[in-house]
C-alpha cells in the first residue's frame, strides 16, 4: 500500500515537470513594460504563450497563433549588441507539440532524429523549415530582430520560426530594415532601458498551400525608460505589400490597430508610456 502511495506521488511529481504551453507569460513578465502585456484583443482563437528559452535562459516573449502558424508579437528589451550575427539554423519550439519535457526552442532535425517526433507532429502547431524554404517574393521577417540583440544567445534565440513571419522581399531589405536598424537607433538615444512589441495583423491570404498566413501588416511599439520613468514612446507600421513604413506615435499606433482589429480598442503598453 505504501508502494503504491509512493508511485502515485512520483507520477504526480513527473506531471508538474512536463513543459505544457501555458496561458500567460508568467515566466517572462521582464519583457513587458511594468510586466503589462497588450491586451486580449490581439489574442488569437488558438493561442500559445512562448517565453522563449534558450541556452538555459528567456530572452523575450512571443504570443503565437497555431493555426496561422505566425506570431501575434514578440516583446523584447531593445539591447543591440556589437556581437556578430550568429548563423545557428533554425529552431522550432517543441512546447507547442503537446506534453513533453522540452523547455527549450530545439532544431527540427533533432527532434527527429534524436527524439523521435515526426514532422507531422510538428508541422501540425507551427511553421517548419519546409514552409519558409518554399516563399517567392516573401522572406523570413523577425518580429524580434538579430541586431536587436547584445549576447551571442540572445542573438541566436531570435532565429526560431516561432518569431518570423512571411515578409515582403522589398520591405524586408528596405524600409522595414531602415526602421529597425536606423530609426530605432536615432529615437533610443538617451534612453536607459526601451521595452519593444513588434508584431503582424494577421492578413485574407495564405502562404505554401495555404498552411502559413501572409500578415497584411507589420507593426513595432516601443516605450523608453530614462532612469525608472516612462519619457517617451513610439510606433511604426507598414503594409506587407508596400516598402512604405509610417512612424506614428504610441497612440496613433494603437488607434491604426484598432481599426485592422475590428473596432475593439487595442493597448500595447501600460498607462505609463506616453501615447503623444
Amino acid at each position: 500500500m505504501l508502494g503504491l502511495l509512493l508511485l502515485q506521488v512520483l507520477a504526480s511529481c513527473l506531471c508538474l515537470g512536463h513543459s505544457e504551453v501555458v496561458t500567460s507569460f508568467g515566466d517572462c513578465p521582464q519583457f513587458f513594460h511594468e510586466r503589462t502585456t497588450p491586451n486580449d484583443v490581439l489574442l488569437p482563437q488558438n493561442a500559445a504563450w512562448i517565453c522563449q528559452r534558450y541556452s538555459n535562459s528567456y530572452h523575450y516573449a512571443t504570443l503565437y497563433d497555431k493555426d496561422k502558424r505566425i506570431p501575434v508579437y514578440s516583446a523584447y528589451k531593445y539591447q543591440p549588441g556589437s556581437d556578430k550575427r550568429p548563423d545557428p539554423g533554425w529552431f522550432v519550439e517543441p512546447q507547442l507539440i503537446g506534453k513533453n519535457d522540452f523547455k527549450e526552442m530545439e532544431r527540427e532535425l533533432d527532434l527527429i532524429e534524436q527524439h523521435k517526433f515526426t514532422l507531422e507532429q510538428i508541422k501540425a502547431s507551427q511553421a517548419v523549415l519546409e514552409d519558409y524554404n518554399q516563399l517567392i517574393g516573401l522572406d523570413r521577417g523577425h518580429l524580434n530582430p538579430t541586431g536587436h540583440q547584445d549576447s551571442r544567445e540572445s542573438k541566436t534565440a531570435t532565429f526560431t520560426l516561432t518569431n518570423v513571419v512571411p515578409l515582403d522581399n522589398t520591405l524586408y531589405t528596405g524600409q522595414w530594415n531602415f526602421y529597425e536598424f536606423t530609426t530605432m537607433r536615432e529615437k533610443s538615444k538617451g534612453c536607459t532601458s526601451t521595452y519593444v512589441i513588434t508584431g503582424a495583423v494577421p492578413g485574407d491570404t495564405y502562404v505554401v498551400e495555404g498552411r502559413i498566413n501572409k500578415p497584411s501588416h507589420i507593426w513595432s511599439a516601443a516605450c523608453c525608460l530614462v532612469g525608472t520613468q516612462p519619457q517617451k514612446a513610439w510606433g511604426a507600421i507598414a503594409e506587407n505589400d508596400k516598402n512604405q513604413v509610417e512612424n506614428l506615435s504610441l497612440g496613433e499606433l494603437e488607434a491604426r490597430l484598432t481599426e485592422l482589429y475590428g473596432g475593439q480598442t487595442v493597448t500595447l503598453f501600460s498607462n505609463a508610456c506616453p501615447r503623444e
